[in-house]
């Protein structure tokens, strides 16, 4: 198999509004895709359409080599959902739904009971497996759909926002294992708003904006490719006036922040140097001096701004 999912030219519109225009992409086999977008830039119903939830209005999309508007029941089989709200039934305990899923898939009820009980315990939710859904946290109805999204051994996997408004302790768990279901051969789509938590995750990202792709790349490619003014923080043994580093080769602006100064430049090379003299004539030691890097959400910003890609 090629790639796990094939995009050309998928499109959806509501009325006068296009949702989706064109957007093309593939996904490789074992890789983690991050799908990052501002809100209503199209992530969710990219998503609804490539699971098949609702329908294309134009375009193309092959999950696992099927058609998913020609073949969708083949694809559904082999792939995990979590939506970015809870799909588990309320009235029902952890269990039956975990239960129920099973039966939806087909498998063996021995089968289902031991993998349900190891997914519960993986996500901390085993001692409250004979609760009802609807007495749960946000983060445990999280975990649970998402241990109702493995319970068949998806070998393709898609999350929306599954961290979204999450504690701390929830969010990790959930991290933590999708990192180990990578490892063993999962293939991870992943829409996040979290730039960090694409970062540390992701070996490629797709960037929508109204609705049309504007990037795709490795996330460090992406912070290289940002054309950007560099940051120097720079701090002394000493008191250095602003005005014995203002004026000075490559650097364009100083600033305070908090016991150090924040150099601004087009020139890293030229300023570093120009700091370095600056000490010397005033008899100082650098205590510090850290250039600061493009970040994940510097080339979001700057690739989701404005109206037109």
């Amino acid at each position: 198999m090629p790639h796990v999912i094939e995009v050309q030219d998928l499109t959806k519109a509501y009325g006068t509004t296009i949702a989706v225009d064109h957007i093309g992409f593939r996904v490789e086999e074992g890789e983690i895709f991050g799908f990052l977008g501002p809100n209503g830039a199209g992530k969710t119903t990219t998503v609804r359409m490539l699971t098949g939830v609702i329908p294309m209005d134009g375009g193309s999309a092959r999950i696992l080599g099927h058609d998913i508007r020609a073949e969708p029941v083949q694809a559904k089989q082999r792939i995990g959902v979590v939506p970015e709200t809870s799909n588990a039934y309320t009235d029902l305990t952890a269990w039956q739904n975990l239960m129920l899923m099973g039966e939806l898939y087909g498998l063996e009820h021995g089968h289902s009971a031991g993998r349900a009980r190891d997914l519960l315990d993986m996500l901390g939710l085993l001692g409250k497996k004979d609760q009802k859904v609807q007495a749960y946290s946000k983060g445990m109805k999280q975990r649970l759909i998402l241990a109702m999204a493995l319970l068949h051994e998806p070998v393709l996997l898609f999350l929306d926002e599954p961290t979204g408004g999450l504690d701390v302790q929830s969010t990790q768990m959930i991290l933590a294992m999708l990192r180990d279901l990578n490892e063993g051969g999962t293939t991870i789509f992943l829409t996040t708003h979290n730039m960090d938590e694409a970062n540390r995750l992701c070996h490629r990202v797709g960037i929508i904006r109204s609705g049309r792709m504007v990037a795709l790349d490795a996330p460090e490619k992406l912070k290289a490719a940002i054309d950007r003014v560099h940051l120097i923080d720079a701090s002394f043994d000493r008191e250095i006036p602003p005005d014995a580093l203002s004026g000075r080769a490559g650097i364009t602006e100083v600033a305070r922040s908090g016991d150090k100064w924040r150099i601004t430049t087009d020139n890293p090379d030229a300023a570093v140097r120009s700091l370095l003299e600056a000490s010397r004539e005033r008899g100082a030691t650098i205590i510090s001096l850290n250039t600061l890097a493009p970040s994940l959400d510097d080339a979001f910003l700057r690739l989701t701004r404005g109206k037109e890609p």
